[in-house]
């Protein structure tokens, strides 16, 4: 359980002080991590970055794959450094993939006109994290569409995980999920950084277009459920105390 509470930084060599806040400007005392991430709440967000440290959050970073600049400070808890679409899809792939972390292309092969391989590509596969740590991550994700901020896509009627990003001034909206099969990131901005208009977070402008689109290529494909590993083991949590 983290306390989902105000909490000021100030620096006295800037002279900024930083009062981080959820988007509903409210906060929401003892919190789970898993009710935290289903609905976003960048104040619990903040508070664990603080209690692993910066440093083990970008070297993790860098394991699944994202190769950007990334700040190193708390704010880079609420997204402050920018990464591509491609890094994003590739991290989340990590988990989707049982931990695997396989090098993305753009062209699988190349054949000529009677058929024969020209070239084909063979990816980098690495196992970054543990299987185990990985399904955990699914599982967090999963509640998000469940109940949190992704919820709209519970309309996709099969097993899939996921998570919405709002930036600033809501200059920018994304929603990057999977099932078993697929994982798929969208993103919608403006090339200006102009603000894309008033409640225009990830939920609301980028999950219904990673919706329709995983709709259809999952058209007719069976309903698969995330494997669960040896090693996991389900208890029943007291959403008050964590115990």
């Amino acid at each position: 359980v983290i306390i989902d509470s105000p909490i000021v930084f100030e620096d006295a060599e800037r002279d900024v002080t930083w009062k981080p806040k959820n988007y509903g400007e409210k906060f929401y005392g003892p919190t789970l991590l898993r009710e935290a991430l289903a609905q976003s709440r960048n104040v619990v967000t903040i508070k664990i970055l603080k209690a692993i440290g910066v440093d083990y959050a970008i070297d993790y970073a860098r394991k699944l794959g994202i190769t950007s600049k990334l700040s190193n400070n708390l704010s880079l808890a609420l997204g402050s450094s920018g990464v591509s679409l491609l890094e994003l899809v590739t991290a989340y792939s990590v988990f989707a993939n049982s931990g695997y972390l396989l090098e993305p292309v753009f062209i699988t092969k190349i054949v000529d006109r009677d058929g024969k391989v020209i070239e084909e590509a063979n990816p980098a596969k690495e196992k970054v994290i543990e299987e185990t740590t990985a399904y955990i991550m699914t599982s967090l994700l999963e509640s998000v569409i469940k109940q949190g901020t992704g919820r709209s896509v519970r309309a996709i009627g099969r097993p899939a995980a996921g998570k919405t990003g709002t930036t600033n001034n809501l200059f920018d909206a994304w929603f990057v999920g999977y099932t078993p099969s697929y994982v798929t990131g969208t993103w919608v901005g403006f090339d200006d950084e102009s603000p894309l208009g008033k409640n225009e977070t990830g939920a609301r402008a980028a999950s219904p277009i990673w919706l329709g689109f995983m709709k259809r290529i999952l058209k007719d494909k069976p309903v698969m459920a995330f494997q669960v590993p040896e090693g996991i083991v389900f208890s029943k949590i007291d959403a008050e105390t964590g115990f």
